[in-house]
């Protein structure tokens, strides 16, 4: 990892919270719409994040000098080095079935007066909207950091 590797780590983080938190509020902007250009109510989706692939050069570094001939240090397992950040891998639609209110006078009521609601509990969602805002915030705060450390590196640097 480089100079600034902490920053593009961070930033994936902020980039993949950012969708997360639009796809909480499209959730509860469309807790009521109960009829959807594809027909039928409103689904809640879902982000899904993945960890980038990242290049085995710091790991592969750290093995060879530390002497071990085929283990990783530290009893890492696995193919896959330390990733350097997330992405979001797809945005997944919720396959629960939609709830039934009894409501006759609905415009899309049935002809048994049900009308089809998006199952979505916006306690649910503001628990996922408060994790995806402290996880930017937080990736808010090791960005700063970093920076700071930067900035400490070159004030050293310049004596």
């Amino acid at each position: 990892m480089n100079l600034f590797g902490v920053m593009e780590t961070s930033g994936s983080a902020m980039q993949a919270e950012r969708m997360r938190a639009e796809v909480v509020a499209a959730n509860m902007a469309n807790a009521e719409t109960t009829r959807t250009a594809l027909g039928g109510p409103y689904r809640r989706q879902q982000v899904v994040f993945a960890a980038d692939r990242a290049d085995r050069s710091f790991l592969n570094t750290l093995v060879s000098a530390s002497g071990a001939a085929s283990s990783t240090p530290l009893g890492l397992s696995g193919g896959g080095g330390v990733a350097p950040g997330v992405h979001v891998a797809e945005v997944v639609t919720d396959p629960s079935p939609p709830l039934m209110r009894y409501d006759p006078g609905h415009p899309d009521a049935g002809p048994d007066g049900y009308v089809a609601y998006p199952d979505i509990n916006p306690v649910t969602e503001m628990v996922d909207l408060m994790g995806a805002t402290r996880a930017y915030g937080l990736n808010g705060s090791a960005v700063q950091a970093e920076k700071g450390m930067i900035a400490s590196a070159l004030e050293i640097a310049k004596t």
